[in-house]
């Protein structure tokens, strides 16, 4: 098969949400032999990351999401010449205003869109008339393609296609000794969640089942990974509770990840933020830890409830301490969750499969009548 030449455009600076899996999709495209470009919106750390990898970046485009005329009708051209002069097949976009640059620019031989959360899709005009426009979509979760349905993109046009964990990095054979050092976690049970510190992530729902685990697990402890706005209050809670030295806050943790992980015995998400891949159960699932989740984004198909972790039957403290009770009073029960974890995540979500599907997805775009 011919190789594709092909352009991602994300309307996006921040180290955030779709960022990660963006830069993941691109360079395996690259490395299946397919001439990539991407363009996101210039001067922070996403360029950078993108830079780091070796990816092709397109410059002269602003992709800011402020309107200002000028600079739209800059993108509009630049857009217009790059697909004609590198004879573009395929525009792959992840927001809405690359999208709308993408659309009016003039169509390419593909168009394609990958929504990332549930909020992006509109189901009013004018967003309606850009979906018409789509020569593909992809949702990276039921629940999104359910929504995609009901703003009118027919299923012959729309894919499911879940996220993707790098298997090599993230691994059971993880060394999290030192950071259980670092922390002085002991040699106690240690539940562990890596998101950011924000209203939806569902940390006060954590906090308050870790007390409530507390009352029948008295060694345990709770190591909140990430960074963000509700940092003073969440720290106000464990106060309160008197928790303070049950209850650790780690920061933004990045090139010991893996070990962070290794440090845990079950992980804990309780809520998808702005990517519903929901990537750090899939990284906690590779690194072979049991996942307890609420029933949010796309954990329920992450995670196989009784199987690989468990998702709450409440959005309870209650149902949290006893679904962390669950995997922590029994080592056996613990252990094959972690085992049957990392399998599901090298069969369901390696980046091999990942980048195939959303191959097919082009080849099948670009095989069909104008």
């Amino acid at each position: 098969m011919r190789s594709l030449t092909i352009l991602h455009l994300a309307a996006n600076r921040w180290w955030t949400g779709s960022a990660d899996p963006i830069i993941h999709l691109a360079k395996g495209l690259e490395e299946r032999g397919h001439r990539v470009t991407l363009g996101v919106t210039p001067g922070d750390r996403f360029e950078a990351k993108a830079r780091e990898t070796g990816i092709a970046l397109v410059s002269g485009l602003s992709l800011s999401v402020r309107f200002r005329p000028l600079d739209v009708l800059k993108d509009i051209v630049r857009l217009r010449r790059l697909v004609r002069d590198q004879r573009v097949d395929v525009i792959h976009t992840h927001h809405s205003h690359d999208h709308w640059l993408a659309a009016v620019a003039g169509r390419p031989p593909a168009l394609i869109r990958t929504f990332h959360n549930v909020r992006a899709v509109k189901r009013r005009w004018p967003a309606s008339v850009l979906y018409h426009r789509l020569d593909g979509t992809i949702a990276i979760s039921r629940q999104i393609a359910a929504r995609c349905r009901e703003a009118g993109i027919p299923d012959e046009r729309l894919w499911t296609i879940g996220g993707a964990v790098d298997l090599g990095r993230f691994t059971p054979e993880a060394d999290g000794r030192v950071v259980r050092r670092e922390f002085g976690l002991g040699q106690g049970p240690v539940i562990g969640s890596v998101a950011r510190l924000a209203a939806n992530r569902g940390h006060e729902l954590l906090i308050r089942g870790f007390a409530k685990l507390l009352e029948r697990v008295s060694d345990a402890r709770l190591l909140l990974v990430g960074k963000g706005e509700t940092l003073p209050r969440l720290r106000a809670l464990v106060h309160e509770l008197g928790l303070s030295e049950k209850i650790l806050f780690s920061g933004y943790r990045d090139h010991d990840l893996p070990e962070v992980l290794a440090s845990m015995d079950c992980f804990a998400l309780m809520g998808a933020g702005s990517d519903e891949s929901c990537r750090a159960a899939l990284e906690a699932m590779a690194a072979g830890k049991p996942v307890v989740a609420r029933r949010v984004g796309a954990l329920p198909e992450t995670v196989v409830d009784g199987e690989t972790g468990i998702l709450l039957a409440e959005d309870e403290p209650e149902a949290v301490a006893d679904a962390l009770l669950a995997i922590l009073g029994d080592p056996e029960r613990q252990r094959r969750m972690g085992k049957e974890g990392r399998r599901r995540a090298e069969a369901e979500f390696s980046p091999e499969r990942h980048v195939s599907q959303v191959e097919q997805v082009y080849r099948t775009v670009l095989s069909r009548p104008r």
